[in-house]
Order: C-alpha cells, then sequence, then structure tokens
C-alpha cells in the first residue's frame, strides 16, 4: 500500500512523485526478482522506478519499470514487473517462468476486438485504414499488404470496424481524435515529449482547413512571382486573419492542444525560420557544384550510384514498356569530361548516376493525368580531381503517347550558365529535385525508417521479454515508432494528407511506396552492403572498415562507416557476452520465435526470400541487430533531420512540378526567356503546397527536449550485468571520438563536399544536438520522427 497517497479522483500532472511502500521481508530472502502492483485509484498513472532500500543482505534493489499502470479493473491479470537482470529464457529461475511466459500471452492478445487505450496488445494488420470509401470514392484508398497486388510491411492493430462501403478497409478516427488512436499506452510520448510535438498540432489544423487556406491563398497569394517573393514566408511568417477560420481551428482540434495553440502567435502560425540552405548565401543552392554536393552531403545521400556502363540501361520489362533505355549519347557529355573519353572516364570510375527513371516511368503516365506534370530522370556526373561531383547531362522522358510498349521519348539538357539556355538547365534540374524530394520522402525516409521497422517492434514485444538480453539490446530504438506511424497513418500519409498534397505522386503516393518495397532486401540496409550495391565502395582489407570508397569526400559514407563500426562492436561485444556459443542461439525460443514471427508475419509479403539470414550463429544475430540498429537511428536520422536545412527552402528542393518543359519555338518558351523566375515558380510546388510542405518538414526536422542520443543511456541501472554495461560506456566513448572527428573535418577546407557553395556543414550523422532547429541538424537519435 502507498503511503499518503489520496484515493479521490485528481487529473494527473506533468511532474514526478516519490511515494514510500513498505514490504515485510525475512533475514534471508533472496533478491527480489519481481513485483505486482494493483492499481485501486481511479485514474491510471505513470510508474518509472521501484527501489527497495534495505534488503537483507543486498542494500538497494532497483526496479526500471516506465510504464502506464491503469486502474486493476481494467485487467485480467495483474500487473508485473521484473527485476533488471537480463535472462536467457533457459536461465529464467524456476519461480519466474509462468510469470515470464503469462506476460508475453498477455502482450500477444488474441487477435480479435477493438483495442482500447488500457490494452497492452502488440499485433498485426494491413495498412487499409488509409482511405475513406464512405466519405467518397475518390476517399478510397488500396489495401497495403497481404492478399492484395500491393506488398507492404504489417502495422500495429487497432481493431477498429471495418467500414460500410468497403469491408476490406478499416473505419477512420475522426480527425478530432486523431491523437487517440491506438498504440499500446508505452508506445506513446511521455508528458514532455508530447508537450514539444504540439506543433503537431499546427499542421493537423492546417491539412484539417485545406479549403479554408486555399481560399485565403487565392485571395492574398496565390503563386510566387520570383525569389524575393518567395524569401518573405522567412521574413513575415503567412498571417491568418481572426474570425470564422481560427474559430473552426479552436473547434477542431483535440482538447490536449487547444490551450497550446491558444497561446502561440494566431497571426503568424506559418512562420518559419530562414532554412540553412540561404541563410548564409541567397543563390548558391542554384550552383552545379551545390546541385552534386547534396547528392553526397544532402538530405537524400543514399541514392547516387557508380555508373557501370554507358549508356545507362532499364531493367524494365521491355514486353509492357518498350525500349527504356537511355537517350544520352556521347556528344552530349564529351565536352564537360576534363579531357576523358567517355570509356576512359566509365574505367576509371569517375561516372556517376541518380537515377529515377525506372522507379517513376510506370507511375508517369498515371500522374500527369492530374495536375502535377513530371518527367522519370536520369542524371549523370563526373567526379573531378577536387573530388567535387559536375552535372553533365540530365534525361526527362515520358511515356510514348501511342503506348507503354512503344518506350519512353526522352530529352537530354546539359549544363549551361547564362541566356535562355542556362534558364532551362535550371528547371531542368527542378525536375531532377522534384523526383529525388519524393522518392526520399515516401521511399528513403517513410518506407525504409518507419514502415519497415514497425514489425521488428512488433514482433519483439510479441515473443521477447522484458528480461530477453536482446530485447534489453534493442528497446531503446522502438521508442515513439509506432505512434509515430499510427498518426502518420491517421493524419499524413493517409488520403488526401500532406504528402499526397505537397508531394508528386498525390493519390499514388502509398501505392508507389508499394512497388517500391519489392526491391527492399533486409540485408541490403546495412551501410557497407548498400554502398557496395550502389558502386560506391569496393572491398579492400588494407583500407579502415574494409572498404574502399570510390570518393573520398563522400560525407554520408565516410561518417556512416564509422557510425556503423561503432555500433557492430557494441553489439559484439554485448551479444558474445550472453551467446558462448552457436548452440544458445539455435535452443533460444524467444529469440527464434521472434525472428520467425518478423519473416512470416510482420514482413510477410517477402516470407519466402531468401535472402533472410537464418538466425543460427552469433554472426547471424550480430548482423542482424547491428542492421536494426543502424537502420532506426543513424539512418533515420541522415534521412530526416536534415529535411529543414534543405527542403525547407522549397526552391532547392520542390516537391511538385506543374508543367512540362518549355519547347522552342512556343509562347512558354518565350516567356522563359522574357522572366525566367515567374515560369519557375509557375513549374515548381505552388503557394498553398509550399506553406504545408515547409510546415511538415519543420515539424519533422526539430529535435525535442527529451531526446536521448545514440551512445547515451536512457537509464543507468538499464542491466545489472557489468561487463555489457562496460561495453556500452566503451561505446559512448567511441561515440564522442566520432564527434570530434566530424567536426575536425568540417573544418577541414581541402574536403569541398562537407559545406559546399551553400556554407552548411555536414552533420546528418552528428551524434548530439540540442532541442528545436539546431545548426547540428542530424543527431543520431534513439528515436523515430
Amino acid at each position: 500500500m502507498l503511503e499518503d497517497w489520496i484515493t479521490t479522483v485528481t487529473p494527473l500532472r506533468n511532474e514526478e512523485s516519490s511515494y514510500k511502500v513498505s514490504f515485510e521481508c525475512e533475514e534471508d530472502t533472496e533478491v527480489p526478482q519481481a513485483f505486482i502492483i494493483q492499481n485501486h485509484h481511479h485514474s491510471e498513472f505513470y510508474l518509472k522506478t521501484l527501489t527497495l532500500e534495505d534488503v537483507p543482505g543486498h542494500g538497494h534493489v532497483h526496479f526500471v519499470c516506465n510504464s502506464w499502470v491503469y486502474p486493476t479493473k481494467r485487467y485480467k491479470k495483474d500487473r508485473i514487473f521484473f527485476h533488471n537482470k537480463a535472462y536467457l529464457p533457459f536461465e529464467t529461475p524456476e519461480f519466474l517462468r509462468s510469470y515470464r511466459e503469462e506476460e508475453l500471452e498477455i502482450l500477444r492478445g488474441d487477435g480479435t476486438g477493438m483495442l482500447q487505450e488500457w490494452d497492452r496488445v502488440y499485433d498485426y494488420a494491413f495498412y487499409n485504414d488509409l482511405g475513406n470509401p464512405d466519405k467518397d470514392l475518390d476517399d478510397a484508398r488500396p489495401v497495403l499488404g497481404g492478399p492484395s497486388e500491393y506488398p507492404y510491411p504489417r502495422r500495429g492493430r487497432t481493431g477498429r470496424p471495418p467500414t460500410k462501403s468497403d469491408p476490406r478497409t478499416e473505419s477512420r478516427l475522426p480527425l478530432v481524435m486523431s491523437l487517440n488512436i491506438y498504440v499500446p499506452r508505452d508506445e506513446r510520448f511521455g508528458r514532455i515529449k508530447f508537450s514539444d510535438f504540439l506543433a503537431y498540432a499546427l499542421k493537423v489544423v492546417i491539412q484539417l482547413l485545406v479549403p479554408e487556406f486555399q481560399a485565403l491563398c487565392d485571395n492574398t497569394h496565390a503563386e510566387f512571382n520570383s525569389f524575393e517573393d518567395f524569401f518573405k514566408l522567412y521574413e513575415g511568417g503567412f498571417k491568418l486573419p481572426e474570425g470564422p477560420l481560427l474559430k473552426r481551428i479552436r473547434e477542431n482540434i483535440p482538447l490536449e492542444m487547444q490551450k497550446i495553440l491558444l497561446e502561440r502567435d494566431n497571426d503568424e502560425l506559418a512562420k518559419s525560420p530562414i532554412p540553412q540552405v540561404i541563410k548564409e548565401d541567397k543563390s548558391a543552392w542554384t550552383t552545379d557544384e551545390e546541385f552534386g554536393r547534396e547528392m553526397l552531403a544532402g538530405v537524400n545521400p543514399i541514392k547516387i550510384c557508380l555508373l557501370k556502363e554507358f549508356p545507362p540501361t532499364s531493367k524494365l520489362d521491355m514486353e509492357v514498356y518498350g525500349n527504356q533505355d537511355s537517350s544520352i549519347k556521347p556528344h552530349h557529355i564529351q565536352k564537360n569530361l576534363n579531357g576523358l573519353q567517355v570509356n576512359e572516364a566509365l574505367k576509371a570510375n569517375r561516372l556517376f548516376i541518380l537515377d529515377h527513371h525506372d522507379s517513376l516511368m510506370p507511375y508517369v503516365r498515371r500522374i500527369n493525368a492530374t495536375t502535377n506534370k513530371i518527367y522519370a530522370s536520369r542524371t549523370l556526373l563526373l567526379l573531378q580531381n577536387d573530388g567535387t561531383l559536375k552535372p553533365l547531362a540530365i534525361e526527362l522522358s515520358l511515356p510514348h503517347p501511342d503506348g507503354d510498349k512503344h518506350g519512353a521519348i526522352s530529352n537530354v539538357y546539359t549544363p549551361a550558365e547564362n541566356g535562355i539556355e542556362g534558364s532551362v538547365w535550371q528547371l531542368a534540374k527542378a525536375y531532377v529535385a522534384v523526383n529525388d524530394s519524393g522518392i526520399h520522402q515516401l521511399i528513403s525516409h517513410w518506407l525504409n525508417t518507419h514502415a519497415v521497422i514497425e514489425p521488428f517492434v512488433i514482433a519483439a514485444n510479441r515473443q521477447l521479454s522484458v528480461m530477453h538480453p536482446v530485447y534489453k539490446l534493442l528497446y531503446p530504438h522502438f521508442r515513439y515508432t509506432m505512434y509515430i506511424n499510427a498518426l502518420s497513418r491517421q493524419i499524413l500519409i493517409n488520403g488526401g494528407g500532406v504528402p499526397e498534397s505537397t508531394v508528386f505522386p498525390g493519390k499514388y503516393s502509398m501505392e508507389m511506396s508499394s512497388m517500391l518495397y519489392k526491391d527492399w532486401v533486409f540485408p541490403e540496409q546495412a551501410l557497407p552492403v548498400d554502398l557496395l550495391k550502389r558502386g560506391m565502395a569496393v572491398v579492400d582489407s588494407g583500407c579502415l572498415h574494409g572498404l574502399r570508397l570510390l570518393i573520398d569526400d563522400y560525407p554520408y559514407a565516410v561518417d556512416g562507416l564509422e557510425i556503423w563500426s561503432a555500433i557492430k562492436s557494441w553489439v559484439e561485444d554485448y551479444c558474445k557476452f550472453y551467446y558462448k556459443n552457436n548452440d544458445i542461439i539455435q535452443n533460444d525460443t524467444e529469440l527464434q520465435s521472434r525472428w520467425k514471427e518478423l519473416r512470416e508475419e510482420g514482413h510477410g509479403d517477402k516470407k519466402h526470400e531468401p535472402w533472410w539470414p537464418k538466425m543460427e550463429t552469433c554472426h547471424d544475430l550480430i548482423d542482424v541487430c547491428t542492421t536494426f540498429i543502424w537502420v532506426a537511428s543513424a539512418l533515420h536520422a541522415s534521412v530526416n533531420f536534415g529535411q529543414y536545412p534543405y527542403t525547407g527552402y522549397l526552391p532547392n528542393r520542390p516537391t511538385l512540378s506543374r508543367r512540362f518543359m518549355p519547347k522552342p519555338n512556343t509562347p512558354e518558351y518565350e516567356e522563359l526567356r522574357e522572366n525566367p523566375e515567374k515560369v519557375f515558380f509557375k513549374t515548381i510546388t505552388p503557394h498553398l503546397q509550399s506553406l504545408l510542405g515547409i510546415a511538415l518538414v519543420e515539424l519533422l526536422s526539430r529535435h525535442s527536449s527529451d531526446e536521448v542520443y545514440l551512445g547515451q543511456p536512457e537509464c543507468p541501472e538499464w542491466t545489472l550485468d557489468g561487463e555489457p554495461l562496460r561495453a556500452f560506456e566503451k561505446f559512448g566513448k567511441k561515440i564522442k571520438e566520432i564527434e570530434e572527428k566530424i567536426v575536425k573535418m568540417n573544418n577541414d577546407k581541402r574536403l569541398k563536399n562537407r559545406v559546399g557553395p551553400v556554407n552548411v556543414p555536414f552533420t546528418l550523422l552528428y551524434p548530439t544536438s540540442e532541442e528545436g532547429l539546431t545548426d547540428r541538424f542530424g543527431s543520431i537519435t534513439y528515436k523515430m520522427l
């Protein structure tokens, strides 16, 4: 019984409180291994820790709980919390085994019914809640995953009833209840994080009021006319007038957010800080050097590849799409090869490509039937002696007007600085940036670091006890993943969500994400494997990390390999402490059940793929855990936290294109000649979508005040085993050394790709940061956003 705890209904406060509890112990008692708790209060409470003092023969005994405890009437079984000691299943003390197994059964649930906030159930479902066919057929979206033509990872089950119009589609929550979408309560934001995430309310409001916001834009400023016009977004914000608009805002947001919203300056809800890419120089982003540098050190530095054959070829099915090979010829690029012949540059590994052709061409015709107008694109670049990339040619392709099987219609554009040719070249780079922005947001970010991770979280909670050492290793990297993904399904990636409004695939966004999930291979998410696959590195035992980069000054790869190596060393030290031989791996029932369920249920559409590791050796376990931690922490940081610094200025990273390239001898071409800035803005993301997009990436790029960074323990007592604690301390010191090395490299003027013409140091893989939008915008956190 807690002493001095009131028993009347009271509101929970955002503060920590300590209470005393009395136990009676025998003199010869063993170390307490677990405790059962019953909550007879009217409200739930968050139990952070329990410390037993003066336990006879043992002194202090500490339990790390970090869990919400609801009134006992909400549970079929009492809540139990286990000691911090890690046990493999066969090592579990006999009297704890039934409790360990029972706890996992509770977390698995029975697969039925609508889940409530006090439920602690982790279960799987298809992505069948993105559309709302009951509202309008145009709001329907295909089911992703399972027995459909659209494979996808599984998401957390909520058990909501189906829609009336389509029994395959799960009904959606009203927008006002978005924050209450079910995930197990311990997966939701903590109080501090929830408070810091209040900017999310503003994004909800903007999306909720798109029709009114559109009208406001149309009446005041429907289009940008110049770069100076665009800069005004950061100088004064987009003012929202008092009146019905703000009244509706207040009436349609969750109660938890109303107070926060009212505390904000209502006249400047859309005001944004100046993105780093234009903070030092407003025009440096337009240079070809910066265009190439951002493929190595920008917000999406994971798509550039070595060009292995010239001209580039397509892997699309010729029976369906005809000849999709590149139309770039030697004469297009010869003059810019710095004296090399094409075959010489190819053999010397000096030619690189950003290829968004095959991934987009199957969707170009459908997308172009909407208000958006895109091309499939290929961009060739030359590695110069100073380590920078020089663009050589951009190929923009459309499906043949007589049908897909007739192949592509392509035009090739080459660099130019002045006159109409220079304006055409800037537009060509903008079309490439549009493609890269969409692929980045939907694939590099959402699919590859959010959607694919959720099944790992679910499977671990269903099959690994909290006492399992692998659970303790991976748990920090589960942080907020399910809640972020659930909120995204409710407000962002759903039909009519902000990405559909602001990114070029529109209503085909998630469908296209599904098609590219077909190419997802888990072992290839490991950084060394990815670099080798893309041809950005070769195996070289004489080099650090066993790889030789083909571009020495490739900041993402240089810093990434340091982080990867540190993670792998830490995981190896940890796993080898608990698994002395491979037999223990093979006989670990929880580990094997988790790995089997992850493949067959969590990623069930890929369960027959031969590339899944077997989980038979300690080497298998180390590789899997290292890859998971890399994806959930460092890879996610590299594609997330740099969004606002680069994409917050939409001309640098436009997300939409609305017109085709002007053709010579047309009025559009003459308009481009006379007023290139106006044509540029009539082509890329318009005013409303710019405001929505900037607001979204500002939110995604912010650091909250409760973040825990890679190498920092979330709780000092996370395990009682001394050797893993010492290994983690070594890991933390290594991360600190990497921080210092990154700073030193960013200050090295010889490394031109680390800062570039825009004078933005590469910090996408810098391990720590302050809260908010910071100059060290990368920052590797344990949590997902």
